[in-house]
């Protein structure tokens, strides 16, 4: 598992429990050191235990010798970054290239090579072209298997998951039968238990990720225009959600109205999906326009606050509870957090703020004068609006009334409608929500 990122390091660990021997290549120094160490880089529930278990088991390594990792690999994955291209929206993939050259060098029998990171179409088969250029002796073939790991449930995606992409090239002499085994294998206790494994060709497995996940980040954002309609007519978006997700059609999730997606996958994956389809000359509006209101909705969120404030927030205290993009990580990337407190601190607001696990990540991207509260209820101490911006389950179960008797103001701005705004205003509280009238 060339990778011992958020991927790399789930699905390695994950293989590992189904009985495989996995080496983890990791050239971070200070990650290889935490890993060797036992200590997880990254907040995951359950995976410090799964690491644990694995390595004591002999089944999990580290390391950042590739030749040692690839020697009698019969499987080796690249899992290593994908990040968004400054200026034109396309997946960084030097990250990718470069493992593919280091894989050919290292490589010395047959072995199928799988891309785990999330890759526009058509990389499968530049990593095979840099493959047979470095190394025009190797006997190898080339595979896709996008990941599907949601950040706070990775584990449980990987080992019950709603299905498996694998991508083979079917032109090979043998029709892609070798690596088609080789998978199989590897997934052979997910066919135990009748888990959905689909073999596709290799750009069609390439373009399933994005295509879902664009899908879904449309899907939230039409929940996020419905709830702004439905603040204008007196209709309640939970009420909409729960009608149509009744139609199996549709289905339910995914239409939970909020401040805008945000994460490792939704940004990136939308702006590549359309980076790519502009470049195949088959333009995505749809996404293009989902793109756009999402980036735009953070921003106003901003103003929800200052309303709340009485249209002033200059000097005024702004208690926020979660930072991460969702909970149950550690992740800040592209969270609302960001452009949202950085506004408001533009504007003169005062920003106390508290997140179980997304406060070391959030320093380096929020505004310098934001203070960390150590639990909830620091960061409602003396606030003169509490904004809500993850929903934590810890955050729920705070006492209407003891919010009220902690806060100097009277104002909450809940952008992830986890309070009773009935029970809120029973306490004095000037409640204000996303979709409910």
């Amino acid at each position: 598992m060339i990778g011992g990122g958020y991927v790399g390091l789930v699905s390695g660990a994950c293989f590992a429990e189904f009985g495989t021997e996995v080496a983890i290549v990791e050239t971070h120094p200070g990650r290889l050191a935490a890993l060797r160490e036992g200590r997880i880089p990254i907040y995951e529930p359950g995976l410090d235990k799964l690491v644990e278990d694995n390595v004591n088991a002999g089944r999990l390594t580290f390391g950042d010798d590739i030749a040692a990792a690839v020697k009698g690999a019969e499987a080796i994955f690249i899992a290593v970054g994908t990040p968004t291209r400054r200026g034109d929206g396309h997946a960084d993939l030097e990250y990718v290239y470069a493992a593919a050259k280091q894989i050919a060098e290292a490589m010395t029998d047959y072995a199928v090579v799988v891309t785990k990171s999330t890759v526009p179409v058509g990389t499968g088969r530049e990593v095979a072209r840099i493959i047979r250029e470095t190394r025009p002796d190797l006997d190898f073939d080339i595979a896709s298997n996008p990941e599907f790991l949601r950040e706070g449930n990775a584990i449980g995606d990987f080992m019950k998951p709603d299905r498996v992409i694998i991508g083979v090239d079917a032109s090979t002499k043998d029709e892609g039968a070798r690596a088609k085994e080789i998978m199989k294998r590897l997934y052979r206790p997910l066919y135990l238990i009748e888990a959905p494994i689909v073999f596709a060709g290799l750009e069609s497995a390439e373009l399933i990720k994005y295509a879902s996940n664009a899908f879904l980040a449309m899907k939230v954002t039409f929940a996020n225009e419905m709830a702004d309609l439905c603040e204008k007519t007196g209709a309640d978006i939970h009420d909409i959600a729960r009608g149509m997700g009744l139609d199996g059609r549709i289905g339910r999730k995914f239409l939970h109205p909020g401040p805008g997606f945000g994460g490792s996958c939704f940004p990136k994956d939308t702006l590549a999906l359309v980076a790519i389809a502009q470049d195949a000359d088959a333009p995505t509006k749809l996404i293009e326009t989902t793109v756009a209101i999402n980036d735009a909705r953070k921003v106003k969120m901003a103003e929800r606050v200052v309303a709340a404030c009485g249209g002033e927030i200059s000097g005024k205290t702004v208690g926020v509870l979660g930072l991460t993009f969702k909970p149950e990580t550690d992740d800040m990337r592209e969270a609302s957090s960001i452009p949202i407190l950085t506004s408001l601190a533009k504007s003169g607001a005062v920003i106390q703020a508290f997140d179980p696990a997304g406060m070391e990540n959030a320093k380096s991207l929020l505004p310098e004068g934001v203070t960390y509260c150590h639990d909830a209820l620091n960061a409602a101490t003396n606030a003169d609006v509490l904004l809500v911006l993850t929903e934590w389950n810890e955050f729920r179960a705070l006492s209407p009334a003891k919010l009220k008797e902690l806060m100097r103001g009277d104002a909450i701005v809940d952008l992830r409608n986890i309070y009773d705004p009935a029970a809120m205003r029973a306490v004095g509280f000037r409640y204000s929500s996303v979709g409910r009238a």
